[in-house]
């Protein structure tokens, strides 16, 4: 068996193992994004206030550092359920107080927005195949600009900054999309579990972004 053999068995296998992340990645990714659908509107009828919502966000955020510490393991997938359950259920009060403001049909439209948005980045980040490693510098520095933003926005309560912020974290998980899709595609990622969790997260946050800019645009 020459060199050229060789090279092609590890390349067909490498693409195959590409592919088999991929597949699972995005078949996690839709039964979390269902889960968090059904939490968020148990949530949302069961009236669970701010102190129930904070409580989601902070096991949320302790149980994400579990997903990442068993990702490896088989336990990681319970945990991912678990993270993803919980941010789901964070959005129940948020969906309501819309809801109740008589602006319900504005969280139909934020869910069609974001999945255009993260089905077209997708589909062209794999269509293309192009390398996008070169953006992780950028959208770290720019998550880093966007927090900073956040901050000052708590003390200040500017509307315009309110509104560049959610724009900025559009554009920014957009360009996570694109990131982590092509980790993917180049065998950069290959644990489903972290590249689920990923863009979970982007989804997530372009979905809350673009339903508090249509928010503002209605009111």
């Amino acid at each position: 068996m020459d060199r050229r053999t060789l090279y092609s068995n590890a390349s067909e296998s490498s693409a195959i193992e590409i592919n088999k992340v991929l597949r699972n990645t995005y078949m996690l990714l839709a039964l979390t994004l269902g889960f968090s659908a059904v939490t968020a509107t148990i949530t949302s009828f069961m009236n669970i206030g701010m102190v129930g919502y904070f409580a989601m966000v902070i096991g949320a955020f302790i149980s994400l550092f579990i997903v990442h510490k068993k990702a490896d393991s088989a336990s990681g997938l319970a945990w991912v359920f678990v993270f993803t359950g919980l941010i789901g259920g964070s959005l129940g009060p948020i969906l309501s107080s819309y809801v109740a403001a008589g602006m319900g049909h504005l969280v139909a439209q934020a869910l069609g927005a974001t999945a255009v948005v993260f089905l077209s980045l997708s589909a062209y980040a794999l269509v293309s195949k192009k390398d996008f490693s070169f953006l992780g510098g950028f959208l770290m520095i720019g998550m880093v600009v966007v927090l900073l933003g956040i901050v000052a926005n708590f003390f200040f309560q500017m509307p315009g900054m309110f509104l560049a912020i959610n724009a900025a974290i559009i554009f920014i998980m957009s360009g996570f999309i694109l990131f982590d899709t092509s980790r993917i595609i180049h065998g950069g990622e290959t644990n489903y579990i972290r590249a689920t969790v990923s863009l979970y997260l982007s989804i997530y946050n372009i979905f809350l972004s673009i339903l508090h800019l249509l928010g503002a645009a209605e009111d």
